[in-house]
């Protein structure tokens, strides 16, 4: 399983990386094997669904993903 997240998140980075250079559609398919399409407009979803992966991954400390407090 670790290996399939692996190659998800391997695909949401090209894609990420894809939008972020012009392209104006990027696909991916999610751990339901879904296919969703992805535009320019809507690259922070899918930075989020990197950062969700890398989280499930470990390669994120826990408060990298975590909601941030203000300090006054």
């Amino acid at each position: 399983m670790v290996t399939d997240k692996k190659a998800l998140l391997a695909e949401a980075e090209a894609a990420y990386h894809s939008l972020l250079t012009g392209q104006s559609v990027a696909e991916v398919r999610d751990h339901n094997g879904e296919l969703i399409r992805y535009f320019a407009p809507q690259a922070y979803r899918l930075k989020t669904y990197i950062l969700e992966l890398k989280a499930e991954l470990g390669l994120l400390p826990s408060s990298a993903v975590a909601p941030g407090r203000g300090w006054f």
